[in-house]
Parts: C-alpha cells; sequence; structure tokens
C-alpha cells in the first residue's frame, strides 16, 4: 500500500541534525517507510492520497521513561518528597495491583500517549507481558524492561524473583511485532539494589547484547547516601560494577557531579530529562545544558503519572525549554530544534532504533500531525518555535506508526477507549 500525505508543511530532516520547513508539500509512504519527502508532488503514482492541508507534520515523540501502569496512581501522594512518596504511598498500593488492573493501567497510559504524539515509549514496570500486549494490540512501539530490585541482602543472584522474569521476558518477546517490541534490561537504582545483584545481571546485558534502563542521581538524598555507603557516586557505582559497559540510559540525572557526566559521555550513557516529575517532586533541575554542551545524548520522559501527573510529552518539551532558560537567566541556552530532536532523534538513538526520530526517506513512517487551524497555532512564522512554545499535545489530529494511522481526529483505531475505561474504573474501585 502506497499512500501520499498531500498539501501539509513538513518538518523534515535535513541531513545536518537540523530541519527544513517545506509549506505545503508532499509525504509519500511505502508500506511501512517514507519514500519521498518534497515541495512538488512525486512523479510516482500511489494507491491513496490524503489531504492534510493546514497540518504540520513532525517525527512521532519519543517517551523515553515511564511507568505507564501508574496511571490508576495518578494524584495518590502529591506533596512529598520523593523516598516518602516511593516508600510510603507508592510501594503499598502497588503491593495490591495485580496483573490485570497492570494491564488496565498501561492501556490507559496509551490512550493518553497515542493522542498527545508518542509513536514510541519506554518503560519500567512489573507484570511487563502485559504492556507487551497492549502494545502489540495498539501498533505503538515500545521498550519494556521488568525492572530489577533486591531488598535483602542475603538474596542469592540466582534466587531473584525479579531476574528470572526479566530472563522469561527477554527470551519470549524480544523483538515482537515485527520489531516494535523490544525488551530492555533495567536496574531500578542503587538504593533499591545491591552489589551481588547488579554486577551479575549487568554482565547478562552485557552478554546478551541488551540495552540497560536505571534511575540516576534523582535526588540529593539518594546521591549523597550512595556516597556515604560506598564512597562513590550512583553513576560511579553503576560504572564499576559494570552497568555502562552495555549502552545505558539514565532517568532523572538531577544531581550528577561533572565527574559522573565526563563518565556518562565516556560510557556513551544517555540521559533522560524528566522536567516535571522533578520539579514536582522537588528533587531540582538536571544540568541538561551542560551535558549537550558536552556532547551527551539527552532525551525526554514524563515519569510515571503519579510523579508528574500527565504522559503529556509535548508539555515535557515546553516546560524543559522555558525552565532552564529561566533558571539560567540565558534565553538562548535552549533552542527549539534541540527541543524536538531530544523528543524525537535522541530519543530513536536511546531506544535504537535507527530507522526513525526524523521524517527523512528510508525512515519509518512513525509520524504525528498538528492541527493549524487552532488559534494559538497562527500564524506559523517559526513552526519549530510554534511546536515547542504554542502546541498542545490536544493538537494533535493523527498519530501514524510504521505508516499505520492508529489515532486520527479524536479517534482510536486500535484501541477500545470505553473498555479501557471500564477496566480503569474496575480497578480504582477495588484499589481505593
Amino acid at each position: 500500500m502506497k499512500l501520499l500525505l498531500k498539501n501539509c508543511d513538513i518538518l523534515a530532516a535535513d541531513g545536518a541534525g537540523g530541519y527544513n520547513w517545506i509549506k505545503n508539500g508532499y509525504l509519500g509512504i511505502d508500506g511501512d517507510t517514507i519514500d519521498y519527502i518534497g515541495a512538488e508532488k512525486p512523479e510516482a503514482a500511489y494507491g491513496q492520497e490524503k489531504d492534510m492541508t493546514h497540518r504540520l507534520l513532525c517525527p512521532g515523540l519519543i517517551n523515553c521513561h515511564g511507568h505507564t501502569a501508574m496511571t490508576l496512581l495518578r494524584g495518590v501522594g502529591s506533596d512529598l518528597p520523593l523516598q516518602e512518596w516511593l516508600f510510603e504511598k507508592m510501594m503499598p498500593i502497588e503491593d495490591k495491583l495485580t496483573a490485570r488492573d497492570i494491564k488496565a493501567g498501561n492501556a490507559l497510559a496509551l490512550l493518553e500517549m497515542i493522542s498527545t504524539g508518542t509513536t514510541s515509549y519506554s518503560d519500567m514496570y512489573f507484570e511487563p507481558k502485559t504492556a507487551v500486549e497492549n502494545a502489540m494490540q495498539a501498533g505503538i512501539k515500545a521498550n519494556i524492561s521488568r525492572p530489577v530490585q533486591c531488598f535483602d541482602p542475603n538474596e542469592r543472584y540466582e534466587d531473584n524473583i525479579r531476574v528470572k522474569q526479566f530472563m522469561d521476558l527477554y527470551q519470549t518477546c524480544n523483538g515482537l511485532a515485527d520489531g516494535r517490541v523490544l525488551v530492555d534490561f533495567a536496574i531500578h537504582a542503587e538504593y533499591t539494589n545491591f552489589e551481588h545483584i547488579v554486577r551479575p545481571y549487568s554482565d547478562l546485558c552485557r552478554e546478551w547484547g541488551g540495552r540497560m534502563h536505571i534511575h540516576l542521581s534523582e535526588t540529593k538524598r539518594e546521591h549523597d547516601e550512595c556516597v556515604a555507603k560506598y564512597g562513590k557516586t550512583p553513576a560511579q557505582w553503576f560504572r564499576d560494577l559494570g552497568t555502562f559497559d552495555s549502552p545505558t540510559f539514565a532517568a532523572h540525572c538531577v544531581w550528577v557531579t561533572e565527574e559522573d557526566m565526563a563518565i556518562m559521555k565516556e560510557y556513551g550513557v544517555s540521559a533522560v530529562h524528566n522536567p516535571t516529575s522533578n520539579m514536582k517532586l522537588g528533587s531540582g533541575f538536571a544540568p541538561v545544558s551542560r551535558m549537550l554542551d558536552m556532547g551527551i545524548n539527552v532525551t525526554l520522559g514524563t515519569d510515571g503519572a503519579a510523579s508528574n501527573n500527565n504522559l503529556n510529552l509535548m508539555e515535557e518539551m515546553h516546560l524543559a525549554a522555558v525552565l532552564h532558560n529561566g533558571f539560567t537567566g540565558d534565553p538562548t541556552i535552549m533552542k527549539p530544534w534541540q527541543l524536538l530532536t531530544m523528543a524525537t532523534a535522541n530519543g530513536a538513538k536511546l531506544q535504537g532504533r535507527g530507522d526513525t526520530g526524523s521524517l527523512e526517506v528510508g525512515k519509518k513512517a512513525d509520524i504525528i500531525a498538528f492541527d493549524l487551524d487552532q488559534p494559538h497555532l497562527y500564524p506559523v512564522i517559526d513552526p519549530l518555535a510554534l511546536v515547542t512554545y504554542s502546541a498542545q499535545g490536544s493538537d494533535v489530529v493523527m498519530n501514524m506508526v510504521d505508516g499505520r494511522i492508529i489515532y486520527e481526529n479524536g479517534e482510536f483505531l486500535t484501541l477500545d477507549k470505553e473498555q479501557i475505561l471500564y477496566e480503569c474504573r474496575a480497578s480504582v474501585e477495588r484499589l481505593y
């Protein structure tokens, strides 16, 4: 099936890491792949043409860190610091979650992410096969992980149930749905683990050629207690245990030091910036501009809905722009093209998806469209500034993954919204 999107504005890749604004142009799709982008109508014939007048096409957004099933905990434990929020509020409720609850919560998250422009996401949660099932049905791309934790210093690595669950997940689900579903290794954090668990698990990641998803220096308390306990920062601790010997992406990185960032650069560790969550929990501000200056791959994530409290990556892009400009007193420090790249191409690199993240010939047709007829999106003087500072997640009127439209004009084409809400209501009624 060949599809031509016509009469649309396009933020196409310029081949040098930036963007070309093509006005009233054309984007051709052959199956799941972009095969034409230009200002003139292509000579090749397309079986279907779709008019996209007053639509702006962008690469699909990639949410690089979250705990999707925590949509069911949205609003719980507000106004608490992270340690109290996690151990006193979140975990007691999470202990009551069933696989059915988690599947419903993840599906609710997919509705929210898909309708606000996310085409691929990275998740860290338990009962991960439910997320795999939902991703396959929804048509979205997903890097799914089952985080490893250990709270008993005497527990043997061989007996850790989370490691066993992960190994089963990796061996049965990695690469499903023509590669739309990938399985990542995950270590929840330094403060929820012990060295005798992290070292062999990191070795396994390297042996299997996996990617590692972790939390890193999210709070000052986490960072300082690690230094007091081991005489090294969390980044140094993970490096010394071999975690960074595999492609690793680290969520938060709020309290990383200059030496930590040098380690991240040396080992190719990607950072996931979660501005809303970090501010809501009072964790602080990640040194994003410094990381970008050092050449670290910086991406964006929402974190979970209990600490955000939404999964709208458009909002994260906007906040990441204005937050750092305001904090540093420098309005030039975060540029619109950088923010869109963090939300797209950098995320694709983090996920190990070299065939997506930008609109260019040969890349997968992972595309979102904004409705330019909205009052707050006119006039279009600078489309990159428009997307970063003006556009809202609710302005997304099309979400396409691998050339398949999964959401359009408020309608979910692959998910049953009413059934999902019914399941979520049943879970919430039981949990609370």
